[in-house]
C-alpha cells in the first residue's frame, strides 16, 4: 500500500530499489540512520540502537497493523527469523496509516494477535520512516553487521523472500570470513508485553448466529479454533488443536491458522481459513475437518516476481453460492457448490475505491459480508467504506459511505453526497471497518472496528448514526475494543470484541450489553517462558 505523501521519492530507496523492487547487486556502503525517534518499544526491555545490532545481520519491516500485504510476509519474516536465529534479528517499524493505529496499545494488541516475536518500534511521528525514505507499505530495509543498508525492497509484490534470503545468507559468509559476524544468540523480553491472563477466546475475529440451530459460532482466531456453543455460551464442540497448522480430520486433530468468517448450512460450516488461503469445511455432526476443493489451488493471483494470495477474511452463503470476501486480491469471489468451481465475481484486484460494472469496479481489503437476499454489503476495511452489489450479478457496484484509502474518521451523518463543498464537512466517515450485518431489512448495522463503536446505516434513507461505543468515560471500560465481527438474530446483536477477547451480546431494542459467559470453553496455552534479553 503506497504512504500518500508519493512526492518525497528519497534518494535511499532509489539507491536500492530496482525495477523488481529489490536490490540484488552491490552498491556503495550507505550507514544506516540511528532507530530513533520511536514513541514506544514492544518485546524489548529497552529501546534498542544500531550499537545493540552490532554485528548482526539487521531487517527492518515497516509496517502498520491494518496492511494485508504486511500480514502477508510475516509468516516469510518469521521463517527466515527460525532459520538465522544467530545472524539476522528484525527489527519491526510500526508507522501508522489510521489515527488509530498512532496508539501503542493499539499497536501491542496487534503484535500479539500477530503471534510477533521479535521487537517493534512504534513510529507513530514517522521519524524513522522519514530517516529510511519508506514510503510503502510494508518495505524492507537489510543491514549488514557493519552498520550499513545493503538492500531492500518496497511493496509485497517486490519482497522476494528468495532473493532476501540470499543476500542474508552472502552476508553471513562475507562477515564469518572478515570476522564481524556475531552469532551470539540475542533474546528479547516478549512476556511483559502480553495480556495479563488467559482467556477462553483469544482476539475472536467473527461471529455468526446460527438461527436454525440456535449455536453461536465462534472465530477464535488466535487460538486458532473454532468454538462452538448454544446460544448461552454453552460448549457444543471445539474445532482446531490451538496451535497454527494446515491439517484436515477430526476436530481435535484439525488445525487451522487464524480463522476468520464464517458460513453454516444446516450441519455444514464454511470457514475462511486466512494465512492459510483456502476456505475450511467444519461438519457439525460427525465433526471431521476438510478442505473445500479447489480452494487452496486457486487462491492466487499471478504477479512478478511472486504469486499474492487471495487472503478470504469472510463468507457469506446464498441459493448454493458461497461468496467470499478475499482481503488480499481486494476482490470479491463466488463459489458455486453444485457445480463446484470458484470465479471471480467482482473487482479487478487493484486497490481503491471505484464503483461501476463488477469487474471494473475497485475495493481494497474486504473483510465483511452481509445480505438482505438481493444485495450484498461489504465492509470495505482500507477505504473506510460499506460497498453494494446485486447478488445476482446483473447490476453495478455501488458505495453507501466511504470515499478513498486516506479518507477516514469518526463522523455521523449522511452517506455519499453529490456537493464536494457538504461532503467535506458533513459526509459520514467511518475508520476501517470489518463487520456488517443486516438488521430487519431496514438498517445496516457495522462494526466500525478502530473507532470501537457499532455503528448503523438506514437503508431507506442513508444517513450513518453511531448506535453504541466509543471512547470510555469517567474512567470505565469501553463498551467495544476494535470489535471485528458482528452477527444478528432477532433483536440480538453479537459481537466478537476483537481486543477484549470476548463475544458481547447487544439488546438491540434496550440498548443493553453484556459478555457472553462462556462455559467449558477453555483457554489455549499459548506461551512457553522465554529469557530476557542480556
Amino acid at each position: 500500500m503506497p504512504f500518500p505523501r508519493l512526492s518525497l521519492l528519497l534518494v535511499l530507496v532509489a539507491l536500492l530499489v530496482g525495477t523488481r523492487g529489490f536490490a540484488q547487486v552491490p552498491i556503495p556502503p550507505t550507514p544506516a540512520p540511528e532507530l530513533a525517534g520511536g514513541t514506544a518499544w514492544i518485546n524489548t526491555g529497552k529501546p534498542l540502537t544500531l550499537k545493540d545490532l552490532k554485528g548482526k545481520i539487521v531487517i527492518l519491516d515497516f509496517w502498520t497493523l491494518c496492511c494485508i500485504n504486511c500480514m502477508h510476509i510475516m509468516k516469510e519474516l518469521t521463517e527466515l527469523e527460525e532459520k538465522y536465529p544467530n545472524q539476522l534479528v528484525v527489527i519491526g517499524v510500526h508507522s501508522p496509516k489510521f489515527e488509530n493505529e498512532k496508539s501503542t496499545e493499539a499497536v501491542r494488541k496487534a503484535v500479539l494477535r500477530y503471534e510477533l516475536k521479535h521487537p517493534v518500534v512504534v513510529d507513530s511521528d514517522y521519524k524513522i520512516w522519514k530517516a529510511y525514505n519508506a514510503q510503502w507499505w510494508p518495505t524492507i530495509t537489510i543491514i549488514d553487521p557493519e552498520g550499513n543498508v545493503v538492500s531492500g525492497a518496497r511493496g509485497e509484490v517486490e519482497a522476494d523472500f528468495k532473493a532476501i534470503e540470499k543476500v542474508v545468507t552472502g552476508l553471513i559468509v562475507k562477515h564469518r570470513k572478515s570476522k564481524t559476524l556475531d552469532e551470539t544468540p540475542l533474546r528479547f523480553d516478549t512476556a511483559k508485553f502480553r495480556d495479563g491472563q488467559d482467556t477462553p477466546l483469544y482476539f475472536p475475529g467473527k461471529v455468526v448466529a446460527d438461527s436454525v440451530g440456535k449455536r453461536l459460532l465462534i472465530a477464535d482466531s488466535t487460538h486458532h479454533r473454532v468454538v462452538v456453543t448454544d446460544l448461552t455460551g454453552k460448549k457444543i464442540a471445539i474445532a482446531g488443536t490451538g496451535q497454527p497448522g494446515r491439517a484436515d480430520g477430526p476436530f481435535d486433530k484439525a488445525q487451522f491458522d487464524d480463522p476468520q468468517g464464517m458460513a453454516i448450512d444446516g450441519d455444514t460450516v464454511y470457514l475462511a481459513d486466512r494465512k492459510n488461503n483456502c476456505i475450511r469445511v467444519l461438519d457439525l455432526k460427525t465433526e471431521q475437518v476438510t478442505t473445500l476443493d479447489g480452494s487452496r489451488r486457486t487462491f492466487q493471483i499471478p504477479r512478478t516476481p511472486r504469486a499474492m494470495e487471495c487472503t478470504p477474511w469472510d463468507l457469506l452463503l446464498h441459493e448454493r453460492k458461497l461468496f467470499v470476501a478475499m482481503s488480499g486480491s481486494h476482490q470479491i469471489w463466488v463459489y458455486d457448490l453444485k457445480a463446484k468451481k470458484f470465479a471471480s465475481f467482482a473487482g479487478d484486484a487493484s486497490e481503491e475505491i471505484a464503483d461501476g460494472p463488477l469487474h471494473r469496479a475497485k475495493f481494497a481489503q474486504p473483510s465483511g459480508l452481509a445480505s438482505d437476499g438481493k444485495t450484498l454489503y461489504v465492509a470495505d476495511a482500507e477505504v473506510s467504506a460499506i460497498r453494494t452489489l446485486p447478488l445476482d450479478g446483473n447490476g453495478e457496484v455501488g458505495t453507501l459511505v466511504g470515499r478513498g484509502l486516506f479518507e477516514f474518521g469518526d463522523r455521523d451523518g449522511p452517506g455519499r453526497v453529490g456537493q464536494e463543498n457538504l461532503r467535506k464537512t458533513t459526509e459520514a466517515l467511518l475508520q476501517h471497518p470489518l463487520g456488517v450485518a443486516v438488521y430487519k431489512d431496514r438498517a445496516l448495522l457495522l462494526a466500525d472496528t478502530y473507532n470501537s463503536k457499532i455503528k448503523v446505516i438506514d437503508l431507506a434513507g442513508g444517513g450513518v448514526t453511531t448506535f453504541l461505543g466509543g471512547p470510555a468515560k469517567n474512567g470505565e471500560e469501553p463498551l467495544f475494543n476494535e470489535p471485528g465481527g458482528i452477527s444478528v438474530l432477532d433483536d440480538t446483536l453479537y459481537v466478537a470484541d476483537t481486543n477484549a477477547h470476548r463475544i458481547r451480546v447487544v439488546d438491540l431494542k434496550t440498548k443493553t450489553v453484556k459478555t457472553l459467559e462462556l462455559k467449558g470453553v477453555d483457554p489455549v496455552e499459548k506461551f512457553k517462558d522465554e529469557k530476557p534479553k542480556k
